[in-house]
Parts: structure tokens; C-alpha cells; sequence
């Protein structure tokens, strides 16, 4: 059995960073156990309901980091230009090993989202692959149909 989380009266750290690297991309951020667990959004996060987006899951990132802007150097990975696109905080709904479903309290970004992490076997676990979409039911703990 999945244990499920709900922290309905936490706010923790939410940013979305747009990053100029060799491809332009947005950077999903979420505190998470002390770190930021990041995912890299290849096309500008959802801002209505029923577009879905997909995020690959990278390597968390230290607390901190949400005020990072300004340029990466070439050679380094991640090299080019960081910028914040939205930022503000985010409450935990209903959380399981694979499933996020989370408030979010943004400038551009407020609503419930969720990802959902998708099963990708060739990519055996060289890619974590989820999908991360504004709730077309923005009633708390409802994703069903999204």
C-alpha cells in the first residue's frame, strides 16, 4: 500500500525557473525533505486547465536556489542564462511515490496541478518522466479525469 501524504497547512517553496541552456526549457521547483526536487519542462508551464505538459525529473537542487538568476558559464553543466519565470508557495494535497497533487500559490501559476509519473520502460530509470497539468476539478483532492 502507497503511503499518501497531506500537508494542507504547509507552505513550502514553489519557483519556476525559465533556463536559456542548449535548449530553452522551464525548471519546476518544489522543497521537498530539506531540497528542491526540480523537473525540466520543455514548453511553458500550463496556465488553464487540459494542457498537460511533460516534466523530466533531474537531480534536486539545494534550498537556495529558488533565488538563483543570471548565467551559467560555458563548459559547466546547465551553461546559459537562468531567469525566474513565477515563483511563491505550494501545499502539499495528496502525495504518493507517484503522484504529486499540490496548491499552488503563484504570481503567474495558483491553482491545484499535479504530476503524475509516467512508465517508461526503456528508459529504465536513465529518464523520469512525469506529467505535470492544472486540475480541470480545482475542488482539493479531486484528479479524477484530469
Amino acid at each position: 500500500m502507497k503511503k499518501e501524504k497531506s500537508h494542507n497547512a504547509v507552505k513550502l517553496i514553489y519557483v519556476i525557473q525559465k533556463h536559456y541552456a542548449s535548449h530553452l526549457h522551464y525548471d519546476l521547483r518544489l522543497e521537498e525533505d530539506g531540497v528542491l526536487k526540480s523537473w525540466a519542462i520543455p514548453k511553458e508551464p500550463p496556465q488553464t486547465p487540459g494542457s498537460k505538459r511533460l516534466a523530466i525529473e533531474v537531480e534536486d537542487h539545494p534550498l537556495g536556489y529558488e533565488n538563483f538568476t543570471g548565467t551559467i558559464p560555458e563548459g559547466q553543466y546547465g551553461a546559459g542564462r537562468v531567469e525566474t519565470w513565477d515563483k511563491g508557495f505550494y501545499q502539499p494535497i495528496n502525495v504518493t511515490g507517484n503522484k504529486k497533487e499540490i496548491l499552488i500559490q503563484g504570481q503567474k501559476l495558483k491553482g491545484l496541478y499535479t504530476l503524475i509519473q509516467l512508465k517508461n520502460q526503456e528508459a529504465k530509470d536513465k529518464e523520469r518522466l512525469w506529467l505535470f497539468f492544472k486540475n480541470k476539478n480545482q475542488e482539493k483532492g479531486e484528479t479524477k479525469g484530469d
